[in-house]
């Protein structure tokens, strides 16, 4: 499985960002792909995942309201929409997938991970 993001950059707070992931060498179609993220001297959380077969989604407390994640089948990319973005959420932010639904793959994580790219928001 091959994972590519794009995307990231710097914004200031309040704007909008758009994340793509695009994905690869899948063999079967009961898999999720989600985005993570990690800061410095922090954690890694599960930001928000989706099932590609049946769209289910998975979002974060902390961007509830905020983010929205969607799937392309035919293009094999998953987006993930910020808005309102806030300093917290600066990150780097990785692509990941795995076998399963959206809400194990946030919380306890994905099998393939893709190379993280950067967000920073800072006015």
């Amino acid at each position: 499985v091959q994972l590519q993001a794009s995307g990231g950059g710097l914004v200031q707070p309040g704007n909008s960002l758009r994340l793509s992931c695009a994905a690869s060498g899948f063999t079967r179609d009961d898999y999720a792909v989600g985005w993570f993220r990690q800061a410095p001297g922090k954690e890694r959380e599960g930001v928000s995942c989706i099932n590609i077969s049946d769209g289910d989604t998975y979002y974060a407390d902390s961007v509830k309201g905020r983010f929205t994640i969607s799937r392309d089948k035919a293009k094999n990319t998953v987006d993930l929409q910020m808005n309102n973005l806030k300093a917290e959420d600066t990150a780097v932010y990785y692509c990941a997938a795995g076998v399963g639904g959206s809400y194990d793959g946030c919380v306890y994580g994905m099998d393939d991970w893709g190379k993280g790219t950067l967000v920073t928001v800072s006015s």
